[in-house]
Order: structure tokens, then sequence, then C-alpha cells
């Protein structure tokens, strides 16, 4: 049990709710800033429970701010703890918190859980995270519970949203025009998933390159191979690329020769 999960279990303050799971995931990814001068922005506040909790896990060198609906949070605020009063899913006001409060090292997005409330939520604030800092979001089950528009492989969902992140990742890599390299691409380190939880940790970096070193222990083509069967090898290869370009286009499985 890490030190978080102990501070739930023993907190007889301000309630805290939270699937069990996550604190080992939160203890994984935050562990590095504990007793550091970190910015850290809960969406969701709720009773204030977890914004105490984050308090006591970082050291008293944090900075807490946290983002909710309820005007009665206000109330919560403390000694370097700060509560805005607004909807996550008012754009105007993510962009004028982001104007007020310090460059941010860690988002926890604990929100409302609609699809359009963690949609723009990051769209909006994933780039002011810094290039070294950790954006998390939770709950994300509720891209599969239908009260609050999920459904499995449902469009406009979070998840499905977030599975397009995978392929932003890669972009480097693609060799087709429907997928470009973004800010994310550039700014994205990894991307961890979990049960109802991503983790998204950014590194500022660029295209993607590899070496070699050390010597070849065998040829890996056949010196008795005939001109003719090169030849013939090479056609047989342009043919089936044309076959796979073909088949991509339409996102069909691809073809081998056997």
């Amino acid at each position: 049990m890490n030190e978080l999960e102990q501070y739930f279990r023993q907190n007889n303050k301000n309630l805290i709710n939270k699937w069990i799971h996550y604190f080992d995931i939160y203890d994984r990814h935050f562990a590095r800033y504990k007793g550091k001068e970190v910015t850290i922005l809960e969406i969701g506040v709720s009773h204030g429970g977890s914004l105490q909790m984050w308090k006591q896990y970082f050291g008293g060198n944090a900075k807490i701010y946290g983002i909710d609906i309820n005007p009665e949070c206000k109330k919560l605020e403390e000694e370097n703890i700060k509560i805005f009063i607004g909807s996550q899913a008012d754009r105007s006001f993510l962009r004028d918190i982001i104007k007020s409060i310090p460059p941010i090292d860690i988002i926890i997005e604990d929100g409302g859980h609609m699809m359009n409330q963690q949609i723009i939520t990051f769209k909006e604030l994933f780039d002011y995270v810094k290039d070294d800092g950790v954006y998390l979001s939770e709950d994300l089950h509720t891209s599969y519970w239908v009260k609050f528009g999920g459904g499995h492989k449902r469009r406009g969902t979070f998840i499905e949203y977030s599975k397009n992140l995978i392929d932003a990742l890669n972009a480097h890599h693609t060799e087709q025009n429907s997928l470009k390299v973004s800010r994310f691409t550039n700014s994205a380190d990894s991307i961890h998933y979990y049960d109802s939880v991503i983790v998204i940790e950014k590194r500022k970096k660029g295209k993607p390159y590899c070496e070699m070193f050390g010597k070849e222990t065998f040829t890996e083509t056949n010196p008795k191979q005939s001109i003719a069967a090169k030849l013939a090898f090479k056609y047989n290869n342009s043919l089936i690329k044309r076959i796979n370009k073909l088949l991509r286009y339409f996102r069909l499985p691809s073809f081998i020769w056997k």
C-alpha cells in the first residue's frame, strides 16, 4: 500500500471518492514530483478531499489549483489551494485560468466525465502542461456508459478520441497524407492506458532516428542466387507493394505472397 492509499484509508477530513487501483497509477507517475516546487491542476473538486491529499503527498512547495462548477467549492480554499468556479466545457473559462496560474506540471482531469467535457478539457489544456509534465484523465469507463454519452466503439467518446492519439504519437513514421505530424507528436513522450485511466507523459522531441553499432555476423542475402531470381523477386515485391497500397487505401488487411 503506497502513501496515497494510506492517506485515503486514514482520512477523517474532507470526503475522497476513488477507485482503489488509481493509487498505484498516481504514485507511479507522480512520485518524481514529491517535495518539489510543482503546480497541480485538478478538474473536479467535489468535497475537496483529493486536493488536500495532493497537498500532503507533494509537500509544502506544491501549488494546488482546482476547478469545479459548484460555487460551494470555493469555501474549500486553504493555504496553497486555490479553486476556480466554472465549467470545464467552457473554452473561454479554461483559457482565462491558464493566464492566471503558473505553468502546469500535472493535470488531473476528474470532472463531469461527459464526453464533450473530457475532450474539450484535453484540447484546451494539454499544450499548457510543461514539456516534462503529466496529463492524467480518469473515470474513462464513462465512455462505455450510455448516460454519459458512451458506448463500445461509439463515435464521439473520449476513449475513441484518445485512440487517435496513438496514431499521432507515431506520425513521424507514416507514409500517408491522412496522418500528419502535430504538436502532440512532438511533445508527447508516452501514452499509458489503465482500467479507466489514461496518462500522457510529455517530453519535447524531434523526429526519431535509429543507429547501428557492431559487426554483422552473417550476410542476409544468398550470394549464389541467380540474377533472374533476384529480378523475379524484385518484380513480385513491387507488384505486392502496389497491391498493398491499394488495400491500404480501403483499410483492408494486407496481402502476403507465399
